[in-house]
């Protein structure tokens, strides 16, 4: 698994969880996951089960790292488990008896078998940007025809785009797969109201995010290690991530403001 993927597993039990929380554990030496050849984490099942011991420890009973090491430590030597599936028994079965003592204790009504659920606790916001989803697809090349067909645009709305900069065919005049992503956002925001010239703004606050993104993982590129390009790309994707979640943020809080909410 990768990195997003363990991320999304763990998130409805433990909304706090990042990505930098993950890669601190393993610099502290609580996890180790293996790395592929261009230095990406993959995640064993093993790998994920260990995490979750990690967290549920540090949540539930408070416990500084170093005792959590050493109870890991002591599971690696085969004098303790991680009792996973003890654990999830008797968290079903408190769930189950504490369901029993509301229904047992609510007021008796028409209505009195059916027990209200607590309400849903949100971990991420909906749409939230993870690293992985920043991964660049190689060798994915579009031509025009292929663009306007899946995007569902025609030529015009197409040279607007182009005209705009949102677009930006590669050589030989190919486009990526994102190039669909631009112009169905587009597509949809024209309908109301809003043309290529006026997404020009969003272009040019990308542009500036990108700089600053750059500039921070410049240095880990140039650093002698071998694996220093695959620690940039992270870095750039982590970072990146971030940063459209915190737009997002930004954009709904200005919005909240603006309607006077």
């Amino acid at each position: 698994m990768s990195i997003g993927s363990v991320l999304d597993l763990l998130r409805p039990d433990f909304p706090d969880i990042t990505i930098s929380k993950i890669r601190f554990l393993e610099s502290e030496g609580l996890i180790r996951p293996e790395r592929t050849p261009s230095g990406y984490r993959r995640f064993s099942v093993a790998d994920y089960e260990r995490l979750r011991f990690v967290l549920t420890a540090q949540r539930d009973q408070y416990l500084p790292l170093k005792v959590i090491k050493e109870q890991l430590e002591a599971i690696d030597s085969g004098a303790a488990t991680l009792g996973v599936r003890e654990a999830r028994a008797r968290a079903h079965h408190q769930g189950a008896a504490a369901a029993g003592q509301s229904l047992s204790g609510a007021a008796r009504t028409g209505d009195e078998a059916r027990v209200p659920a607590p309400p849903r606790r949100l971990g991420v916001v909906p749409g939230e940007i993870t690293p992985d989803e920043l991964r660049v697809e190689v060798g994915v090349r579009l031509t025009r025809a292929d663009l306007l067909a899946k995007a569902g645009i025609d030529d015009r709305f197409l040279d607007d785009l182009l005209r705009a900069g949102l677009i930006v065919p590669g050589a030989g005049g190919f486009f990526e797969s994102d190039a669909v992503t631009l112009a169905l956002a587009a597509k949809s925001m024209a309908e109301f109201g809003l043309e290529a010239r006026h997404l020009r703004a969003f272009k040019l606050a990308a542009d500036r995010e990108a700089a600053l993104v750059a500039q921070i993982a410049a240095p880990i590129a140039k650093s002698r290690d071998a694996d220093a390009r695959a620690r940039a790309e992270e870095t750039v994707r982590e970072l990146a991530a971030l940063s459209l979640n915190l737009h997002a943020a930004l954009v709904k809080a200005a919005v909240r403001t603006a309607l006077g909410n």
